[in-house]
């Protein structure tokens, strides 16, 4: 379990790493997902498990972009070790279901395959594919779908080079107030 501290030291140490393929580090990547999400309006919660969404790329490191190497970092996972007991399920079950809301996705918005980056393809394959029916029935079903559709699609507009966001310090806030709060 990383604390806020530990979770600000890893985005310092290795968020200037290229995210996976796209035009973006890590850092810019975790900052444009949370910014999506506050500027929706979303929980802090919500906005909490935008910025650490991805945090599993960097706890299991593996480089930049192991798709390419066909492997699936299973990042969503090493997320939920580093993240569980220092936040709260607001927080960590939407980025646990975050990958297979992508896989829902594709089943459910025939479009939202097409609009994917290469990457995002690419993981989507190693990460089990596209639902079937009755997965994406039950992953409908689960307590947080709705908010891990949510996260998904919030990851998906934040892959832009040079978009302007507020710092690391405006969102260590935010996880500084749920973690307060819960």
């Amino acid at each position: 379990m990383l604390s806020i501290a530990e979770i600000s030291a890893l985005y310092a140490s290795k968020g200037g790493r290229m995210y996976s393929g796209e035009p973006v580090t890590q850092l810019e990547h975790a900052l444009q997902t949370a910014w999506q999400a506050e500027r929706a309006g979303a929980s802090d919660a919500q906005v909490a498990a935008s910025l650490l969404h991805d945090i599993g790329h960097m706890v299991n490191d593996l480089g930049e972009t192991p798709t390419e190497q066909g492997v699936d970092d299973l990042h969503q996972y090493h997320a939920l070790a580093a993240l569980r007991g220092a936040f709260p399920d607001a927080v960590v079950e939407p980025i646990r279901w975050h990958v297979d809301a992508k896989r829902y996705l594709c089943r459910e918005r025939p479009e939202y395959y097409a609009s994917l980056s290469p990457d995002s393809k690419r993981s989507l394959v190693l990460q089990g594919g596209v639902f079937s029916l009755e997965e994406a029935g039950a992953f409908s079903a689960r307590r947080w779908a709705e908010d891990a559709v949510k996260l998904r699609l919030w990851d998906d507009l934040a892959k832009n080079a040079g978009e302007s966001t507020p710092g690391w310090a405006h969102f260590e806030a935010v996880l500084e107030r749920v973690v307060s709060s819960s």
